[in-house]
């Protein structure tokens, strides 16, 4: 199983230093990939539940890989995930084909299809009919990255004949990894897409279970169900006295480790450390060096 480990881009701790600091002592450890996430807005009152604190401040996620790019030789550069409804794939393809050619081919592409409406109304988006939108957007975008003359007449998007220059690094395209926990969206990744990348809410439990529906949609298919990649997002919170009825990726390191192995026999062929999802790390209240200095130490505590 791949270890990778997530950004800084939320909270006080998202500055260019501590992005510089965690990543390239990341590249240096032998991590295999570094991850970001997209959210766009906050809805104000925002007390209903679904906006934890680390949604609360989060920097763009391309611009924030685009930066690292330029500091980095190795480690793959992923994001997980942006949301397509916000998006035009013409847009996104000449952003995206941009960052893979500046990192030389270690772009991972991770795309979803939102689940805030107040996002939505600020991106002049349409909620409705979301997964059908995400299967035309991700047609179009293969055609855009592989085709000489790119054309594409769909029921949301429409591509006059064209040409769309340069194209990817990666052949034929970099990695399309699909978000989401409900069934048709485990079936989409299966049919569509290179891979699936857990939320962070997934109940880890039972991600055996969506992996063996992913696979089964890809069989359906024709598909050949072993070259699919699982990235589980880990929501790792250390907690060095450890915990009593825990969940997984919170209690000692010691704890954390024995998840690893249980998430790799579960089927996850790479999980990201993140602890932006940490309280006491990605958030507004955090002492930034303090959160640097805890990053280094999982770092070095869960290296490869």
């Amino acid at each position: 199983m791949l270890i990778g480990f997530g950004v800084p881009v939320s909270g006080t701790w998202a500055t260019p230093e501590a992005q510089k600091a965690v990543v390239q002592r990341a590249e240096k450890l032998g991590y295999h990939s570094v991850w970001t996430f997209q959210r766009l807005l906050i809805p104000e009152p925002s007390e209903d539940g679904r906006w934890a604190e680390v949604y609360q401040s989060v920097q763009d996620p391309i611009v924030s890989l685009a930066y690292l790019a330029g500091l980095t030789e190795r480690v793959r550069l992923g994001v997980a995930v942006m949301n397509i409804p916000f998006m035009s794939p013409v847009v996104l393809a000449k952003q995206l084909t941009t960052l893979d050619l500046l990192s030389h081919g270690r772009l991972d592409v991770g795309l979803g299809l939102g689940w805030a409406p107040e996002e939505f109304t600020a991106a002049g988006a349409s909620f409705p009919r979301r997964g059908k939108r995400a299967e035309e957007f991700i047609d179009a975008l293969r055609g855009i990255w592989t085709d000489e003359v790119t054309q594409f007449h769909g029921e949301f998007y429409e591509i006059p004949p064209a040409r769309v220059k340069p194209k990817p690094a990666q052949l034929p395209h970099p990695p399309i990894l699909l978000g989401g926990f409900a069934e048709p969206a485990l079936r989409r990744a299966g049919r569509m897409a290179d891979g699936w990348i857990s939320s962070s809410r997934a109940d880890l439990t039972a991600i055996g279970e969506s992996i063996r529906t992913i696979r089964e949609a890809a069989v359906g298919v024709g598909r050949d169900p072993s070259v699919l990649r699982f990235v589980c997002r880990g929501v790792v919170q250390i907690r060095p006295g450890g915990a009593t009825d825990r969940r997984l990726l919170t209690g000692s390191v010691e704890e954390i480790r024995g998840d690893f192995d249980v998430l790799h026999d579960r089927g996850v062929t790479e999980l990201f450390i993140d602890l932006n999802y940490d309280p006491g790390i990605g958030s507004r209240d955090a002492d930034p060096e303090e959160s640097v200095r805890r990053a280094e130490d999982a770092l070095v505590a869960f290296a490869p």
